[in-house]
């Protein structure tokens, strides 16, 4: 890509107009070229160009574009260690100083470099830093597929990979795209193996609280199948997850009853838990039962008798049960409630229905070619 140049001249005077332009905003760098070259002169430059990043002067912007000009014509070799000097200096000045500036930088930098080169690692983590300070992650790509094919292209290393992904995760979480977070959570803790998941044990707390705080979030049995989440088999918090998972309301309201500071120490809200756990344990009795009487929702989620109706509207407005009322008998029919564990016997019940559909299908074609032979 082009990127704007301080001035159209050769590179050793480009340098040279660098190193006035700085002294003159008050840094401390000789007027003179380095006889080490090129990348010489750009270390120096970057180490002083500070002031500029301060300074609301219109000619900062075309400044600080050359310096990223001068560093995308260097040869590869010699260019990571100064991105990695640059990206630095970026993401350390304080919040407030030229942010938009700041990411149009690291952006043009960025997308200057070629796509496979190893060091855009470093640089796309330096512009999720910088928007994260500013809110302005929207502006930056972060689809999990995108961010895949980077982690393919770059050949980053375990560490590497798993601080990309912890890296957009918050900054997903900062601008409150708790779906897209959640995937990339998923991603960080399914990329672990038997072997390194015991280090893992931050990321996958925080998976699990995140996801039982989220109150979008309902369907959580995949969680149990990570590497990560399995290594906290016997803990406090993988028993409140399967609760969560697969038990009903009165299962959490024992343990909640036996650890109350626990809860709390999550930072987690009690009521909030008991909203979610009336509509999961609903979610179970939907899928087993058709017809639902008002007497047994009131049991079963602990409800008195004038609130079972509007729970049942709450519960509809989340789509993950479709239903409605019939208050002449005090009942709820269900049309189709959504599986909180989808495992073999599921999948059996899905291969029956379709196989069912299957064979209708057929008695339907063999009905039509029997009344018109030409069907």
């Amino acid at each position: 890509m082009s990127v704007p140049a301080f001035i159209d001249i050769t590179e050793e005077d480009q340098a040279s107009e660098l190193r006035a332009y700085i002294k003159a905003k008050g840094a401390e760098i000789s007027e003179e070229n380095s006889e080490g070259g090129l990348h010489v002169d750009l270390a120096q430059i970057i180490e002083a160009c500070d002031v500029c990043l301060k300074d609301d002067d219109k000619e900062v912007e075309s400044v600080m574009n050359s310096i990223v000009s001068l560093l995308l014509i260097l040869e590869t070799e010699k260019q990571e260690t100064l991105i990695e000097s640059l990206c630095e200096k970026l993401v350390k000045s304080r919040e407030g100083e030229r942010p938009s500036l700041r990411m149009q930088l690291l952006s043009n930098l960025f997308h200057g470099m070629d796509e496979t080169a190893p060091v855009r690692y470093t640089v796309y983590c330096s512009l999720i830093k910088v928007a994260t300070t500013c809110n302005a992650i929207a502006f930056i790509p972060t689809d999990l597929d995108q961010v895949r094919k980077w982690i393919t292209d770059w050949n980053l290393n375990t560490e590497k990979k798993h601080t990309l992904l912890r890296l957009v995760y918050e900054a997903l979480v900062e601008c409150k795209k708790s779906e897209a977070a959640a995937k990339v959570m998923v991603e960080l803790l399914g990329s672990y193996t038997e072997d390194n998941a015991s280090q893992a044990r931050v990321d996958a707390h925080r998976c699990i609280v995140r996801a039982l705080k989220d109150p979008n979030t309902f369907l959580l049995d995949h969680l149990l199948a990570l590497k990560p989440v399995r290594f906290l088999e016997g803990e406090l918090l993988h028993d409140l997850l399967t609760i969560f998972v697969s038990a009903k309301l009165a299962a959490y309201v024992k343990f909640y009853q036996s650890n109350k500071d626990f809860i709390d120490s999550l930072g987690l809200n009690h009521e909030q838990n008991m909203a979610k756990m009336c509509l999961l344990t609903f979610m179970g009795m939907a899928v087993e039962f058709k017809e639902i009487s008002f007497g047994t929702m009131q049991q079963e989620l602990q409800l008195e008798e004038d609130q079972v109706e509007a729970f049942v509207i709450d519960a509809v407005r989340t789509k993950m049960v479709y239903c409605k009322i019939d208050q002449t008998q005090r009942k709820v029919i269900v049309s189709h409630s959504t599986h909180r564990t989808f495992g073999k016997q599921q999948w059996q019940q899905l291969y029956d229905s379709l196989s069912s559909w299957k064979g209708n299908l057929a008695t339907v074609k063999t009905s039509l070619q029997t009344l018109s032979p030409s069907a």
